[in-house]
């Protein structure tokens, strides 16, 4: 028997997910007797004209038996012959990608459904690109409801290359993909004889034959999750051995402090061992005194860094928006400190892969941000070492979490440290664009003053008048500016040199079309910064000018 494969199931809404890991329990004999004829009775009120819904053995909520969809992850184990299996069924909703989330954060393989009278979706692409970047490596397409094509080969190899285009976009190589029909069973369990055209497995006995290779990790690494001192003769540091194995005498190196301990005794459960190996929780006494707490992270033939700044690729999933300079709880590994995400550098269209820089993030988009701990802490790239190189954020107030990521670079402290101070820098830390904004009277730049500060925005107000030197107050924009602020300038109209000099401090808006107004309001000041762009908001300025004014103030913490 080859050894347990953990696999997700994942696609867009109504992609018949469920479905087909239901399919594959039923006609594998996994089921209880009880758990058939229950199966056959709530099929007889069933979406499905009392045939078998198949999906029943998964979605257990009343509310995802009323609506058809899946909304929690639904975790099932079976074993045939050959293999033993863990799988994590997922909901295809777009609300729902943070469950979706979790289940790839465990799995191994990603099965991913795809309704073959719509083609590659949205969804499909983002399920796509999460399960990548959470580390799966091995994907098989299932092409799901060929029988409502009529088993169409010609359509099969249409989305076929739509698959292959997809795959090549992400660097994805180990991919299959297979018709399929989970209702009736063809090509699940068995070979099609109505798909006699596909020549590969059918997809229970790819599953069963697929070899997963394992993440291969420098040396030996442990994160210390607890210390145990049951009296004052002993103390030991238990966690879970993620990569690597032990032995007693083994020197070992206490990180983030770097002290050096040799190993006393090793112990699995209650029993003293000779060694322990990557995947069990351990216990290590070690022959001197070390300062070790929960959030350290002992470590063996291998260098991990220690650093404060780091690029990570994120999947916000929470309600409202974010914008640089908010602050977390990060978890990596056993410890959780408090960071800000100092910038966010990008975000990914889930369709495209183009890059784009907002001044904000969305419920269920993927971005590459910069995040500032406050502390040095124990970290690597997900390339390096996996447990490391993943967090979750925490929202301070409510404590749900609000995003997943894993790290992809780490900026060293030495570095940070020469770097010069720049208008970008400041910016970021008050996360805001500096803008320039343009007010009618000195009454009217008032209460746009005002109305900033209350949405936490930092700000100042610079009366022109005539009797004033134009080279003063342009010099005085310009201060507040590379500091990071949000210029208020009362300026009547007809003040065509001063408007110019103010002009000359700022990079134009891109030439060419005009943005939409949701468009201008994510994307304002993110080509542009820091040096902004100027919003007039007197009378008889640009709508695109005010839109953006007020998505701005509105948004900060919607």
């Amino acid at each position: 028997m080859n050894s347990l494969l953990k696999f997700i199931t994942c696609g867009s809404v109504d992609d018949g997910k469920s479905t087909l890991i239901g399919h594959i329990l039923y006609d594998t004999k996994l089921l209880y007797a009880d758990q058939e004829k229950a199966l056959e009775l709530d099929s007889r009120v069933g979406s499905r004209g009392g045939k078998i819904d198949y999906s029943l053995l998964l979605d257990g909520l009343m509310a995802e038996r009323e609506q058809g969809i899946t909304i929690d992850v639904a975790y099932r184990y079976f074993t045939t012959e050959k293999r033993s299996f863990i799988v994590a069924d997922t909901p295809g909703h777009e609300e729902y990608t943070r469950n979706m989330a979790v289940g790839a954060s465990f799995a191994d393989l990603a099965v991913i459904l795809i309704d073959a009278s719509k083609g590659v979706l949205a969804q499909t692409r983002r399920h796509t690109r999460i399960c990548s970047f959470m580390g799966i490596r091995q994907f098989v397409f299932a092409v799901n409801k060929m029988d409502l094509t009529g088993y169409s080969r010609e359509i099969f190899e249409s989305i076929s290359g739509q698959v292959r285009d997809l795959c090549g976009n992400l660097g994805l190589e180990k991919v299959q993909i297979i018709p399929v029909s989970a209702t009736e069973g063809e090509n699940v369990t068995r070979r099609s004889v109505l798909m006699d055209w596909y020549a590969g497995p059918p997809l229970l006995e790819w599953l069963e034959t697929v070899q997963v290779d394992g993440f291969a990790e420098e040396g030996f690494y442990m994160p210390v999750q607890r210390v145990c001192r049951p009296d004052h003769t002993f103390r030991g540091f238990q966690g879970q051995i993620e990569a690597g194995r032990i032995s007693a005498g083994d020197l070992i190196t206490v990180l983030p402090g770097g002290e050096q301990a040799p190993v006393e005794a090793v112990y699995v459960g209650c029993k003293e061992v000779k060694e322990a190996v990557q995947g069990q929780p351990a216990m290590l006494r070690l022959a001197r005194e070390v300062d070790i707490s929960r959030g350290c992270v002992l470590v063996k033939d291998t260098n991990v860094p220690v650093a404060s700044v780091f690029d990570a690729t994120l999947l916000w999933m929470y309600s409202g928006i974010l914008m640089s300079g908010r602050d977390f709880l990060a978890k990596i590994g056993t410890r959780l400190v408090p960071c800000k995400v100092s910038e966010i550098l990008y975000t990914v269209d889930v369709n495209t892969g183009e890059q784009r820089h907002p001044v904000f993030m969305q419920k269920n988009e993927i971005a590459r941000c910069r995040l500032e701990l406050s502390s040095p802490v124990v970290l690597d790239r997900f390339s390096g070492h996996r447990t490391l190189g993943e967090l979750i954020l925490i929202d301070r107030v409510t404590n749900a979490t609000a995003a997943c990521g894993v790290i992809e670079e780490i900026h060293g402290s030495e570095e940070n440290k020469k770097e010069h101070v720049t208008p970008q820098m400041r910016a970021r830390k008050l996360g805001q664009t500096p803008y320039i904004i343009l007010a009618e009277t000195p009454e009217a730049a008032a209460g746009f003053e005002t109305e900033l500060i209350t949405q936490g925005l930092h700000t100042m107000t610079v009366l022109f008048t005539q009797e004033r030197e134009i080279d003063k107050a342009v010099f005085a924009v310009d201060i507040l500016r590379q500091a990071g602020l949000i210029t208020v300038v009362a300026c009547p109209q007809g003040q065509t040199e001063f408007e110019e000099r103010l002009r000359e401090l700022t990079s134009a808006s891109p030439a060419g079309r005009t943005p939409a107004p949701d468009e201008t309001a994510r994307t304002a000041g993110a080509a542009v910064s820091p040096a902004g762009r100027i919003l007039d908001l007197r009378p008889g300025g640009p709508e695109e000018d005010r839109l953006m004014y007020e998505n701005t103030v509105n948004y900060v913490f919607s």
